[in-house]
């Protein structure tokens, strides 16, 4: 029979505290940064000139959203177990975000550029009664995809380093 404090770091851990219990915030808040960061940088690179809504606009390559959530959720396995209930939470709600990422509001991105071609088309001077639309929403399965292989890799880099 094993004690208690015997088993592999993480596996059957108990509840930790202090600086180890935020470590996954930090680690998931981190990845969601550098991500956003991402999508600024390569709208500069791209159009050589600065758009700074970019660092806080929704939607696009990759999914910050998903990228943060999986991080979360890959360093909460890491740190608690994968068996934890904790990590059982965190995954159903990182799978409740990138569903909605990929799926709500992606279909509201697509209502947007609808209902802005309809503005444009049919009112004499749409800026002066109306705003557009945020169009770039939500994102693509792929887009989703990218953000979470990214954050699971991330957070499993970031776990070994510190």
């Amino acid at each position: 029979m094993r004690r208690a404090g015997r088993h592999p770091a993480g596996v059957f851990a108990g509840p930790r505290t202090g600086a180890s219990a935020t470590k996954p915030f930090w680690i998931a808040l981190i990845i969601g940064f550098l991500v956003q960061g991402y999508k600024g940088l390569a709208w500069y690179v791209t159009y050589r000139r600065w758009n700074l809504r970019r660092f806080v606009e929704t939607g696009g390559m990759p999914s910050s959203h998903a990228a943060a959530v999986s991080a979360l959720t890959t360093a909460v396995g890491l740190a608690q177990g994968f068996g934890s209930v904790l990590f059982g939470v965190t995954l159903y709600f990182s799978l409740v975000i990138m569903y909605d990422a990929a799926g709500l509001r992606r279909a509201a991105g697509r209502q947007a550029v609808i209902l802005n071609r309809l503005i444009d088309e049919h009112f004499v001077h749409p800026e002066a009664d109306t705003q557009r639309l945020m169009e770039l929403l939500g994102h693509t399965p792929f887009e989703v995809a990218v953000g979470a292989i990214l954050g699971v890799a991330s957070a499993m880099l970031l776990s070994w380093i510190f």
